[in-house]
């Protein structure tokens, strides 16, 4: 085998009070091609000119995985579809570099289980709350211990509706992270720990008064809706509509609504076209494969 495509799905993290470590994937996705070439050199196409050269990160994730494979550096013609927004909390960075490795992975006659390829993808990311659900699929809950990534896939009620607004504005990870304090209370650890334990059995049964309670968050969000235009505003918008709870997608901007309604979302969608910025309301079902070969 020379050449192969992926479809990697996008991604939900923190949901709430699970930062760095609670995520989701949605069915939203990138495809990647990837060919092996005869002669050593680097061709990638389908994104914009400045990501095409080494510093693209499916070419990481895929070099990442010959790294670990103990294979010397070979030539690849790469290519990305995405339909994954870059910059808006939807697990970009994630799905291109465990699309690049899990190709590279297939190509090679898949060596490295599901377990190693979030191990070698981690070290590239930094954290797997999104990486997981991107390679498992389905709500995952990760953690890393001695450096080595650990994950579980948890269940989760089929009644749920995962709505998104994508706003028209891009907000770098970078600049996400460096709003958070560097420590926080006592109290507020004790808050978030609590409320995810109990976050998890309730999207496990859908139950609504607990998701609504569960999902609140003293560790990142009142920090970065500072940074989201809009964000009272599409938050207000989506109680109105009975949204049963409501937070920040990953480090944002797009913002994120839990419902059971099949009709939440067409209003949702008319509310948020009354707001002064551009947000594109999605529906998106939950992803239960990960990255798949297509």
């Amino acid at each position: 085998m020379k050449k192969i495509t992926v479809r990697v799905p996008a991604t939900t993290a923190n949901i709430g009070p699970g930062f760095d470590s609670m995520g989701c994937a949605l069915a939203l996705y990138n495809t990647i091609t990837c060919e092996m070439l005869p002669e050593y050199k680097l061709i990638v196409t389908g994104c914009p000119q400045q990501y095409r050269n080494d510093e693209n990160l499916a070419v990481q994730g895929y070099r990442a995985v010959l790294g670990r494979l103990g294979l010397p550096p070979e030539g690849l013609a790469l290519d990305i579809r995405a339909d994954i927004p870059v910059c808006r909390g939807l697990g970009s960075s994630a799905a291109l570099i465990a699309g690049g490795a899990a190709a590279a992975n297939l190509l090679h006659g898949s060596p490295l289980s599901p377990a190693e390829l979030l191990e070698v993808t981690n070290a590239i990311e930094g954290h797997p709350d999104n990486l997981a659900p991107t390679i498992y699929g389905g709500l995952t809950a990760s953690l890393v211990e001695d450096g080595i990534p650990r994950t579980v896939q948890l269940p989760l009620s089929p009644r749920l509706r995962w709505v998104a607004a994508i706003p028209d504005f891009e907000l770098s990870t970078r600049m996400a992270r460096n709003v958070l304090p560097a420590a926080v209370s006592f109290g507020d650890a004790v808050y978030n720990a609590s409320h995810a334990a109990v976050l998890v059995g309730a999207l496990a049964d859908g139950n609504r008064e607990l998701i609504a309670m569960a999902l609140r968050d003293r560790l990142h969000q009142p920090y970065r809706e500072k940074l989201i235009p809009e964000y009272n505003k599409v938050k207000a918008a989506a109680e109105r509509c009975g949204a049963i709870a409501f937070c920040i997608s990953g480090a944002g901007p797009t913002l994120l609504a839990l419902t059971d309604d099949k009709k939440f979302a067409a209003r949702f969608t008319a509310e948020c076209k009354k707001l002064s910025r551009q947000w594109q309301v999605m529906e998106l079902p939950v992803d239960t494969e990960g990255i798949v070969e297509i």
